[in-house]
């Protein structure tokens, strides 16, 4: 089967799966977002929201973000890890948007990509979820998925793959396709005990 073939199918399925396909972040305010995505490396969404509950609570504004201390933030991230490092860049964050934006997130993803511990994958998250930037932000279940249904190369980069899931979809869905390869990543093609029995598609997985 060509590649566009399986693209199809697999564009099919995803919106079969997650016709309201979004963030699972919490977040009621533009920084809180881009918080919660800088805190959510290497953890769950789940924690990660656990957590941002009682940090937004204690430090309702930016400005208090910015002027708290390393340990107190550090004790309310603790449960998600390295949480020392975490708390420094939610602080610096916080100190750069008061003092640069006026506590605003700017649409600009050269911006947001030289504030501490803000790479590509969280700007896209950040721009597609609050400007609705077209972007396809790459985490570990979008990478998987691709790479498992021979999107991409296995041994391709992260903007490798980027580039070929904005070659396969229709730029206007870029920022919906990379929710839908979120949650399907995360509950459907897991890294460990994937459901391929129930899976739909997979006679066109490569994956054994």
């Amino acid at each position: 089967m060509k590649k566009k073939e399986k693209i199809v199918i697999f564009e099919e399925y995803l919106e079969e799966l997650y016709p309201d396909a979004r963030c699972e972040l919490n977040y009621t305010k533009d920084y809180e977002l881009l918080l919660a995505v800088v805190l959510s490396a290497q953890t769950t969404d789940k924690r990660v929201n656990l957590v941002t509950e009682v940090l937004f609570r204690q430090y309702p504004t930016l400005l208090s973000l910015a002027s708290t201390d390393i340990d107190t933030v550090s004790k309310i991230l603790m449960p998600i890890g390295t949480f020392r490092k975490k708390a420094q860049f939610v602080i610096e964050i916080a100190k750069r948007l008061v003092e640069e934006q006026e506590g605003k997130i700017p649409n600009d993803p050269e911006y947001l990509v030289s504030l501490p511990g803000v790479g590509r994958k969280t700007a896209n998250v950040v721009l597609s979820n609050l400007f609705d930037y077209p972007a396809i932000a790459v985490d570990t279940h979008v990478e998987r998925v691709s790479k498992r249904l021979a999107f991409s190369k296995k041994d391709a980069s992260v903007l490798e793959v980027e580039n070929n899931l904005q070659k396969a979809y229709d730029r206007k869905n870029w920022s919906r396709r990379h929710h839908q390869m979120v949650l399907f990543g995360r509950y459907h093609c897991k890294a460990i005990h994937p459901e391929c029995a129930s899976c739909k598609i997979k006679d066109i997985c490569s994956y054994k």
